[in-house]
């Protein structure tokens, strides 16, 4: 067969063609496979949320495959309120995110793990604004719609696709700890703080 493919130019470049398509086919399966997540119940997270939160981070994402935005955020809590899985997460009303959240009924929390990678990534989603730059070419990024519409990546070890319940904004004056405020003013406005019901816990 190999013999006959090399004496005849036309078959050579057909089974080229047959090569690359099946190389195509596979390169596609194995990003499907990437991209697919687990939908787990949230009591069965294993996670640590303090070194979650605190150390590896999160970026927020608000909005729909048409307009969308993520912004990194390293405050938040995840717990268990009105006998539902809930996170809160705290966003100033000055970012660009805010708007978008604020014109939704959910948004997702994404963990994207803590490689050097990803680093970059949590570094760019917190120094820039999404009114200046396209954070997706920026970081790389690959979006994911999950199936109720909401945005997360494939990158994601961990979404929490969630559905606003509370909002509430802090003020300088319902601080105990008044050393608190140091927080605010040149270093932004005072937050928003979103309850948010945990409606999807997608894993990978």
């Amino acid at each position: 067969m190999f013999l006959q493919l090399q004496d005849n130019g036309s078959h050579a470049c057909v089974f080229a063609g047959f090569l690359l398509t099946l190389h195509t086919f596979s390169m596609m399966v194995k990003r499907k496979e990437k991209r697919q997540m687990k939908n787990i119940d949230p009591r069965e997270l294993t996670d640590n949320f303090f070194e979650a939160v605190g150390k590896e981070w999160m970026l927020v994402t608000a909005g729909t495959k048409e307009k969308f935005n993520m912004m990194t955020a390293s405050w938040g809590c995840i717990g268990w309120l009105w006998n539902k899985p809930v996170a809160v997460a705290f966003i100033r009303p000055e970012r660009f995110t805010h708007a978008i959240i604020e014109q939704q009924e959910r948004l997702t929390l994404s963990f994207l793990g803590d490689s050097q990678e990803m680093r970059k990534v949590y570094s760019i989603c917190g120094s820039k604004s999404g009114r200046d730059c396209d954070k997706v070419k920026e970081t790389g990024l690959h979006p994911v719609e999950t199936q109720g519409g909401s945005m997360t990546f494939e990158e994601a070890r961990l979404t929490l696709v969630c559905r606003k319940l509370y909002k509430d904004t802090l003020k300088e004056g319902n601080f105990i700890d008044k050393d608190l405020t140091q927080w605010y003013g040149e270093k932004g406005g005072y937050h928003d703080v979103y309850v948010l019901e945990i409606e999807e816990c997608l894993v990978r």
